[in-house]
């Protein structure tokens, strides 16, 4: 039982507001933004996401949703996720309603 639980059976007629739900995520959110890059890799587009503060073992986890929810490859590296392909615009999007500040650089 956690404890939106516990506050929920010692105040029953409690409603949720709009302002009190909080999206979840199960990684850290930080205060600077994370940069979003578009590189050229031997021919290839590469879409390169850094700047992150937070454990290696969240930034890891947020690679492999990144490249579920875009169904390709990609890779974590010295505290950078590599995504194949030109995907800036979805990132993006995806990262900010996770909850994090981004920001585009280059192009």
């Amino acid at each position: 039982m956690d404890l939106k639980d516990q506050l929920k059976n010692l105040f029953p007629d409690h409603q949720e507001s709009e302002d009190e739900v909080i999206k979840k995520s199960n990684v850290w959110l930080q205060e600077e933004p994370l940069l979003c890059k578009y590189e050229k890799r031997k021919g290839k587009a590469t879409t390169i996401i850094d700047g992150y503060t937070g454990a290696t073992s969240d930034f890891k986890q947020l690679a492999k949703e990144i490249k579920q929810m875009l169904s390709v490859g990609g890779s974590f590296k010295d505290d950078t996720i590599i995504i194949q392909g030109d995907y800036r615009d979805k990132i993006m999007e995806f990262l900010k309603d996770k909850g994090f500040k981004v920001k585009r650089v280059g192009g």
